[in-house]
Parts: structure tokens; sequence; C-alpha cells
């Protein structure tokens, strides 16, 4: 009986992250955070901003667009740079941005002063959705890294409900016209925050590994929880001679076709569902309703609270129904919600329903597409390509993003507001074909795995 206390007891404690990797985990899933809130606290202070500086719908499109630019930006450079310092030093450098980004647009003194920081906040988001995921993923063992890395995810959506919050209590404050100053400039408290702790977790098992640093990265493996840390280290030893027999290798290479493939589709299906263009210009989506700036709010908040209740339960069953089912369940549920979202618009009819659908919209979003895309673009790159894999999928997403973005209002004022709603649920329908015949199940599988099936000669 007393012999076998202290292997149960190591069994009790190996069905949870242990404090150090969660320490990490949501250290960088902060970065999560930011990027949720830099992305749409805008849709807050747009009405003051169009009043402010005179703009045209397309005016409005380029100040939502231009963060998105600097997001691909980002996007692209960020995973040159992890690669060379380290995910955790390019963290740092994103804090920074962050910061800079908050505390210059708050005290912005031109359009063009609010649009160059704006971009410089576009560049940390690009960077950090690539950065964190990739980041927590090389540090999770395979049993925990869904939920793990479905962290960073579900930051992104607690910064997006933290946003319209934090919109509706400056609204109701009533500041007048530095009002939609507090609003932008309140995220660099968060920035700050992010900045600190980025100096209180490790570096990634691999990064070290690579570095021949193997008692280090040895020592990392075990704080994180493995079962087998010298072997999942030889595991990292076996793909990092393969990096090395093919230093520099770009990722645009035959041999990648579908991990790249698989990337770009899921990257730009993302945006195609019309999750983002909803959430900028929600305040004005409600407003072509017939609601009032302070109810719409109020019911950017509900939205924001579905979208992070479903995160969490996306996040629940990503390591149980996979990543694909639940890609397939949100596809036809989000096709659903858009077509009576396109319905009420065109018929200018029971605009009451529009909360509920959007709700729901959210709700089957969050579910599948918000819960895997990031965890997904992590996996199906090889180890040595993987930074820049995902900083191709993400420029995927944030290149569709800046485009729907930019041509949202323009398209709403000139074709119809329904408009873009049929196109969004026709991309849903054509994403779960797309799913359905072409894209692998990754649950439960080591990255070394996964890059052994998915690279193809």
């Amino acid at each position: 009986m007393t012999s076998s206390t202290p292997v149960r007891a190591r069994q009790k404690k190996r069905l949870r992250p242990g404090a150090t990797l969660l320490r990490a985990t949501l250290t960088a899933a902060l970065g999560g955070l930011l990027f949720g809130f830099d992305t749409v606290v805008i849709s807050g202070a747009l009405h003051a901003l169009v009043g402010l500086y005179h703009l045209s719908a397309a005016g409005k499109g380029w100040t939502v667009a231009i963060a998105l630019i600097g997001t691909v930006a980002g996007s692209f450079s960020a995973g040159f740079v992890g690669q060379k310092l380290g995910g955790r030093e390019t963290l740092r450098l994103t804090a920074v941005l962050y910061l800079v980004s908050a505390i210059g647009s708050a005290l912005a003194w031109s359009w063009p002063s609010l649009m160059w920081f704006r971009f410089v906040g576009g560049v940390g988001i690009g960077a950090s959705s690539v950065l964190g995921p990739v980041y927590i993923t090389e540090l999770s063992p395979a049993k925990w890294r869904g939920r793990l890395v479905g962290a960073f995810q579900f930051n992104v959506v607690f910064g997006i409900l933290v946003a319209y919050t934090s919109n509706y209590v400056l609204r109701l404050m009533r500041l007048g016209a530095s009002e939609w100053r507090w609003q932008v400039g309140v995220a660099a408290v968060p920035a700050l925050v992010f900045f600190v702790l980025l100096y209180n977790i490790p570096r990634s098992p691999r990064w070290a590994a690579a570095r021949n640093r193997d008692d280090e990265a040895l020592d990392i493996l075990k704080q994180m929880g493995e079962e087998d840390p010298e072997g999942e280290l030889s595991g990292i030893r076996a793909a990092l001679v393969q990096e090395h027999a093919s230093a520099r290798e770009p990722v645009f290479r035959w041999k990648y076709r579908y991990p790249l493939f698989l990337a770009v589709t899921i990257g730009a299906f993302n945006q195609l569902a019309g999750i983002n263009a909803i959430l900028y210009y929600l305040n004005s989506i409600f407003a072509a309703a017939g609601y009032s700036q302070v109810s719409g709010d109020q019911q950017a908040i509900a939205v924001g609270l579905t979208n992070l209740v479903f995160t969490v339960a996306g996040m629940s069953m990503i390591d149980k129904l996979g990543r694909k089912t639940l890609l397939l369940i949100g596809a036809a549920g989000t096709a659903s919600c858009l077509a009576g979202v396109a319905w009420i618009f065109q018929s200018k009819s029971h605009q009451s329903a529009l909360v509920w659908l959007l709700a729901l919209y959210i709700a089957f979003f969050a579910l599948s597409q918000g819960a895997v895309i990031w965890v997904y673009i992590g996996e199906v790159f090889p180890n040595h390509v993987r930074s820049k894999g995902q900083g191709v999928g993400n420029a995927s997403h944030w290149i569709m993003n800046t485009c729907i973005a930019l041509m949202f209002p323009i398209i709403a004022m000139h074709l119809g507001r329904g408009v873009p709603f049929v196109f969004f649920a026709a991309m849903t329908v054509l994403q779960f074909i797309v799913v359905l015949f072409t894209y692998p199940e990754t649950k439960g599988r080591t990255l070394e795995d996964l890059q052994r099936d998915l690279v193809r000669a």
C-alpha cells in the first residue's frame, strides 16, 4: 500500500499541467488579450473619428484596415525574428509595440498620426498572433497542447469582451471629445503588465536544443510535465538533424505544399466567414438596425460574452472531438446564421432578431474556428519551419482580414447591407466542403508524427 502511494501521486500529478507550464502559457496568452482588445476597440471609437476627421466610407474602412496592414507585416516578419531571438524575446518586442501604439493613439494629433500608431499596434498583433501560439505549442506536452494553445484564443476573445465592456463603461462616464482617446489608450495598462511578466517564463525547449543547450532543454521539458522528457528530447534532436541538413530552408517548397495549403486555407476561411468584419463594425451594424449607441454597446457586450463562453466550450472539446469535427460543426452553423442576418437586412424586417442571430453565429464560430485555428496552424508544420509556416498562415488570415475590413463599409453602403452577409454565408458553405474532403485530424499526435505524415516528397 505504502509503495504504491508515490506512483498514484505521480499519476494524479500528471492529470493536469504544472504551475510553471501554466504560468508560461498564461503569460504568452496575455498577448492574445492585447490582440483581441486592440483589434476591436476601434469599433467604439469609429463614430467619433468619422465626425472628427470627416471620414468617408473609404476613410472609415482605412481607419480599421491600417492596423491590419501592420498585422500582415508583423505576421510575415515574426517567424524570422522569432527563430533568431527566440519566441520569448520576440514577444517582449511585441509588448513594446502594443505600449507605443496605445499611448500614441491616445495622444494622436491628426488622422495620419492615428493611422501610424494603429499600424504600429498592428505589427505587434501580427507578431504575437504568430509567436504566442508557437511558443505554447513548443512548450506543451501533446496531451495538453490543444487546450493550452487554446488559452491564447481564449484570451483573444476575452480581450474582445474587455474592449466592448471598456467602450461601454467609458461611454457612461461622458468624457466628451476625449472619450475615444481613453477608449484606445487604456490598452497601455495590460501591455505594460505583459512586458513585465515575460521576464519570468522559460525559453522554448526546442529553441534551447537548437542552440545545443540540451541540459536546459531537458530541464524545461521536465518542468513542463513531459512523461518521457528524454524521449521527447531525442525526438526534438532527430527533427533538428533534418533542420541542420537544410539550414535556412524556406517554407515555400514543394514538399511543404500540404501544410501550406492547410495553413493558408484555414487562415483565409477564418476571415471569409466574416468574423472580424462583424466585430470591427458591430456598433455600426446595430446602428443600421435601429439600435442607439449605448444600446449597441450593450448588445456588443452580449456578443462578446457569447464569444467567450463558447470559446471555452470549444477548448474543452478540441482534444476530445478533434479539430476537423469542430470545424465542420462550425461551418454548418455559421452559414445558417449568416443567411438569416442577410435576410433581415434585405427584407428590412425582424430587426429584433439580429442580436440573437449574431450571438448564435458567434457561438458556432467560437466553438469551431475560434478554438481551432491557432492550434491547427501551429501543428501542421515541421519543427524547423514552424515559425515561418505560422507566419504564412497568419499572413493569409490577416491579408484576407484587411481586404474584408476595408471593403465591408463600402459594399454595405453601395450594394446593400445584406450583400456582405450573403457572401460570408457562401464562403462558409465552401469551407465545409474543403474541410470535409481535404483536412486531416491532428488531435493527440506528436509534432514529430505529424511532420512525417504531412511533409510530402
